[in-house]
C-alpha cells in the first residue's frame, strides 16, 4: 500500500487551524478544477456567442458563481455540468439582449443583406435561432445527451429532439446540402 506523505508545513497548518487548512484545500481543488475545465466550457459558450472575447467572459462570470457556491457544489456528482449549465444559460441571456438590440437599432438604422452563398459550418451555426443553435452544440459538438440537453435547456427532451431535428433542417438549407439524417436523435 502506497501512502502519501503530509508536507510539514501542511500538517503545522492542521494543527494550528483546521478550518483555514480546509479553506486551502477548497482553492487548490477550485483552481485544478478550473484548469480543467475552463477551456472547454469557453469552447462550448464560443459556439453559442461566435465571439471569443465574449465567450470568455461569459465562462469567467460563470466560474465567478461557481467559486461563490463552491462548497456547495464541488459536493455535487458533476460540478462540471452545474458550471456548463450556467454558461450555456448566461450565453443564451446574451443573446436575447442582443436580438433585442438589434430588433431596437433596426427601426432606425437600416441593414445592408449579405449574399453569402457558401457559409462555413460555425456561420451557419450562428444563423440558428438561439434554442436550436444551443441544442446542435451540445450534442454534436459537446456529446450531451437529450436528456442533459433538455436539463440545461429547462425544456423537455421531446423539445430538444424538435430544436435537435429543424436545426438540422436549417443547417441542411444553408449550406445547400440534402439533409441525409432526417430521423430524430
Amino acid at each position: 500500500m502506497v501512502t502519501q506523505q503530509v508536507p510539514p508545513a501542511r500538517i503545522r497548518r492542521l494543527v494550528r487551524d483546521p478550518d483555514r487548512a480546509s479553506e486551502a484545500d477548497d482553492e487548490s481543488a477550485y483552481s485544478a478544477f478550473f484548469r480543467a475545465n475552463f477551456a472547454g466550457v469557453t469552447r462550448t459558450v464560443y459556439l453559442i456567442v461566435h465571439d471569443n472575447p465574449r465567450a470568455e467572459d461569459i465562462t469567467q462570470e460563470a466560474f465567478l458563481q461557481l467559486l461563490r457556491n463552491w462548497a456547495r457544489i464541488s459536493d455535487y456528482e458533476r460540478p462540471d455540468a452545474w458550471v456548463r449549465r450556467v454558461a450555456i444559460r448566461l450565453a443564451v441571456r446574451s443573446l436575447r439582449r442582443d436580438e433585442l438590440w438589434r430588433s431596437v437599432r433596426s427601426l432606425f438604422v437600416p441593414q445592408e443583406r449579405t449574399t453569402d452563398t457558401d457559409p462555413d459550418v460555425a456561420e451557419a451555426i450562428g444563423q440558428l435561432p438561439r434554442a436550436q443553435r444551443a441544442a446542435i452544440v451540445l450534442y454534436y459538438y459537446e456529446d450531451q445527451p437529450v436528456a442533459e440537453i433538455a436539463s440545461v435547456l429547462g425544456c423537455s427532451e421531446s423539445t430538444v429532439r424538435v430544436h435537435l431535428y429543424r436545426g438540422r433542417q436549417r443547417l441542411a438549407h444553408l449550406l445547400g446540402e440534402e439533409d441525409a439524417d432526417a430521423s430524430r436523435p
